[in-house]
């Protein structure tokens, strides 16, 4: 099996930390997203919308989406869980994945991709929409903040893919000066343990 990702984009670095949570090697197929390389007839064919990783199984099945290959590979090698083992804990944790998901890292997708115009040649960057996904996503920096001053991680007790996506989202939101402030220091002692965690520098 083997992965196409961009090895500077976000979402490529949940799955391939993700995967090194879990000691698993994967051959890893570099596509150049700047110049289009994902849009091709041949990568569309992968993955109809375009968009990277994708996960290209030996029989030739594609699995993209980021959510999707890490739920594969979960149901392949459930140890160590990441996204639960009990319903209770599954349900949380998808919750709290979404939510990360939707509130905080599209956001800091949108404001980058619509702020500095880097996909401008594909999409039409409307600032000001832009700025607006950057002030959301600052705003949930307090609700990690609260979140995490009642749960060492981000979905309990225990590291999920939630902590995860929250990580690779705040490392990319310094790209559109989006950070922590000395108010959140809840979030800044998730930070630093989450970061420094082996996976972190796949």
């Amino acid at each position: 099996m083997k992965i196409y990702e961009t090895k500077t984009a976000p979402n490529p670095r949940r799955v391939r930390m993700f995967l090194a949570e879990k000691g698993i090697d994967v051959d890893y197929v570099q596509v150049d997203i700047q110049k289009g390389e994902n849009l091709t007839a041949e990568m569309r064919a992968k993955n109809p919308l375009g968009k990277i990783p994708i996960l290209e199984l030996d029989d030739g099945t594609c699995i993209a989406e980021t959510d999707a290959i890490c739920t594969y590979f979960e149901a392949l090698q459930p140890e160590p869980p990441l996204m639960g083992t009990t319903p209770v804990e599954k349900a949380t944790i998808s919750m709290w994945q979404r939510q990360v998901e939707f509130a905080f890292m599209m956001q800091i997708g949108m404001c980058f991709q619509h702020t500095t115009g880097y996909f401008k040649d594909r999409m039409t960057p409307v600032p000001e929409f832009g700025k607006e996904a950057g002030i959301n996503a600052s705003k949930y920096l307090n609700i990690l903040e609260r979140r995490l001053g009642v749960k060492e991680f981000i979905a309990g007790d225990t590291f999920s893919i939630a902590d995860i996506t929250a990580l690779c989202a705040m490392d990319f939101a310094r790209v559109v000066k989006i950070r922590m402030t000395d108010e959140h220091v809840n979030l800044a002692r998730w930070y630093e343990a989450v970061s420094n965690r082996e996976s972190a520098k796949a």
